[in-house]
């Protein structure tokens, strides 16, 4: 038997930091969108089960349009079973229809679901059911024991060595395996879509194999939020930083791009992330740029200080040991040092 694990859906969330209207709104659609291709994909392999281990919605009361796309989803596609655990953004959500018989849910209690020899149990983390949690939790030896919950899993009560095969979880946005024990696997399944810019990479779904217990992480991403960091330390001028940036970024136009500009330049970097980023407009999807260039020291000139600094840089530029980009480098820390800045090791 196969099985979809998902999580963090977020219907109806707003997307609007940074992006401008037109686009958002394309952005909110998407959101539906990679949940419609994640039933395809489910239809397509004839999976019977789709997990959805918490924030379903993204707001605790949640519009029509994005419930009642949902729902008509759920009703369009009885031969699936949807098992949907409220996460903390949808905790309040109250929508759920019971007359749609192939939607499930769990409550405050332990609530089972079981398909052949495989069980599906998940409980509500909320603050007065720790115990019941952590006590409450029975499950068959012998059978292949799923468990849904949602929260970071430091937080969540310690529930291993309970004859759990699989710990499906939600609440982190990027698919990630965590220790567990001997016997479960533990994975977040990550969201369907990326949508702010800290949600960057391939995101998508998980499909468990029950009769090996094996894991399959499938990208579902309809776009991709991908991040670059560019030196264009060797650049002139905001062009010529601008066919470094370009010659760079290998990514479909279809992706929204975050750039992180770095190195040392020695041009006005004033309208620099403005520049780039109208240069790049028509190029993808969306292009965010963040400027961390710092301004390129010119040595020989603090060489002629009668300073500290400069004493410091005459020494550093006299050694022989060292060949030019060295003695940069050792001035370049010097240099942060003097100045109280952070220095890396």
């Amino acid at each position: 038997m196969k099985i979809i694990h998902s999580a963090d859906i977020h219907l109806g969330s707003k997307i609007e930091a940074k992006l401008p209207k037109e686009k958002s709104e394309i952005r909110r659609a998407e959101v539906r969108q990679a949940f419609n291709k994640m039933v395809n994909y489910a239809i397509l392999n004839e999976i019977k089960v789709i997990l959805i281990s918490g924030d379903l919605f993204d707001t605790e009361r949640p519009l029509k349009r994005d419930k009642d796309f949902f729902y008509n989803v759920v009703k369009n596609n009885p031969d699936i079973d949807f098992i949907y655990l409220k996460g903390n953004h949808d905790t309040a959500e109250s929508g759920i229809n019971e007359t749609v018989l192939n939607l499930k849910s769990f409550s405050d209690n332990w609530t089972t679901y079981l398909y052949d020899d495989v069980t599906i149990s998940g409980i509500e983390l909320l603050d007065y059911n720790k115990k019941e949690i952590i006590n409450g939790l029975l499950l068959p030896q012998n059978n292949k024991n799923i468990v849904m919950m949602h929260g970071e899993v430091n937080k969540i009560p310690k529930i291993n060595e309970k004859n759990i095969d699989y710990l499906a979880l939600g609440h982190i946005h990027t698919f990630s395996e965590v220790d567990f024990d001997i016997r479960g696997k533990c994975f977040y399944s990550g969201c369907l879509e990326g949508r702010g810019f800290d949600e960057t990479g391939l995101k998508g779904f998980v499909v468990i194999d029950t009769d090996k217990m094996s894991v399959e992480f499938i990208p579902n991403s309809v776009r991709v939020i991908e991040e670059f960091t560019i030196d264009i330390s060797c650049a002139a001028n905001t062009y010529e930083a601008y066919k470094i940036v370009k010659d760079t970024i290998v990514t479909s136009p279809e992706n929204i791009c975050i750039i992180n500009l770095c190195g040392e330049i020695s041009f006005d970097a004033l309208y620099l992330t403005e520049d780039i980023e109208a240069y790049l407009t028509n190029e993808y999807f969306f292009v965010y740029v963040k400027n961390y260039t710092t301004e390129k020291i010119n040595f020989n000139k603090i060489a002629e200080e009668k300073t500290l600094k400069g004493e410091f840089v005459r020494v550093v530029l006299s050694n022989a040991d060292y060949c030019q980009q060295q003695k940069e480098q050792i001035i370049s820390v010097g240099l942060k040092a003097f100045n109280g800045q952070e220095v890396l090791k």
